[in-house]
């Protein structure tokens, strides 16, 4: 195994559990989840190589190359070599992501290769569908696949990600400041408010409504959307959704977990018929089919 991949991923990441799901040829595959003592920043640290980064729930801060921006369920990020990489705990624990490191020469085989270097740093999000593709191989290596089919399942995802990935989305906010002209106080300002929005969803049980939002970010529920809109190029509600269908595919993926009734109360959703709906949008398949998926030891890709 090269230098670099393969090797102990607790000296590469936040202090806090992880468990390897797979090691083909070239790949280290792995999950943590983020147990701290100090809220604080932690590093910076230098990458030694190309690393890509899915979260899969809770909140933390990112500091990559100078830049900070907020992490959640939505998020993806990749680091190169040479790239200095700190982060911090503000919300507390358990913020859950998984790691895929690659190395050189299963890059420089890719015929995508310059799409996935073009820029020292990049990180956006991805959609439902290829959330759910990432969550099934989690799901799939946890519960025991061999290293063949884990390095076809992590080439395949490797593809899709970059096909469906809005990349240049490395420096942060660069739509809204085409959109204000290039105000830095203004532009600062309004990514903090847009943040600390997703941090309020991020904590809240989902059933909380769009005043309480704005009230706890300290602005008007018209001022909130209208900015979280132009800086995220999301709306609240499309957001709230992507956060709370990410929120039941970890339940439905647990196993034997409680009826969809409740899980749709649980999320708030008005019914089960709401979140059958939603999730069928955003992923392509009813809760009930996924929950079977999850189950299904030898399930393809959905």
């Amino acid at each position: 195994m090269p230098e670099g991949v393969g090797s102990d991923p607790r000296r590469r990441t936040s202090p806090g559990r992880w468990k390897v799901l797979g090691v083909p040829q070239g790949m280290l595959f792995y999950q943590v989840k983020c147990i701290v003592e100090d809220p604080g920043w932690h590093g910076p640290t230098f990458e030694g190589g190309h690393r890509l980064f899915l979260g899969r729930a809770g909140a933390a801060q990112v500091r990559l190359n100078g830049r900070v921006f907020l992490t959640d369920a939505t998020t993806i990020w990749l680091t190169r070599p040479g790239d200095e990489l700190a982060s911090s705990h503000p919300h507390g624990d358990g913020d859950v992501y998984s790691c895929l490191e690659l190395a050189p020469q299963v890059l420089a085989e890719r015929p995508d290769t310059e799409e996935w270097l073009h820029r020292r740093g990049w990180w956006g999000s991805v959609d439902g569908r290829l959330d759910l593709e990432h969550r099934m191989l989690v799901a799939h290596c946890q519960r025991g696949i061999d290293q063949f089919e884990v390095a076809e399942r992590l080439h395949r995802f490797l593809g899709r990600l970059l096909s469906r990935t809005p990349l240049g989305v490395g420096e942060p906010g660069a739509e809204i400041e085409r959109a204000i002209g290039r105000r830095p106080a203004t532009l600062a300002a309004h990514r903090r408010l847009a943040d600390r929005a997703r941090e309020v969803l991020v904590a809240s049980d989902f059933r909380i409504g769009l005043t309480e939002v704005a009230e706890q970010v300290g602005c008007s529920p018209h001022h909130l959307s209208r900015v979280f809109q132009r800086v995220t190029g999301d709306s609240l509600t499309a957001y709230r959704n992507r956060l709370r269908v990410r929120s039941v595919l970890t339940v439905l993926a647990d196993g034997d977990g409680p009826p969809l009734g409740e899980v749709a109360v649980a999320h708030g959703f008005a019914d089960q018929a709401h979140l059958t709906r939603v999730v069928r949008e955003q992923v392509g398949h009813p809760p009930a089919r996924l929950r079977r998926l999850f189950a299904a030891h030898d399930a393809g890709p959905a």
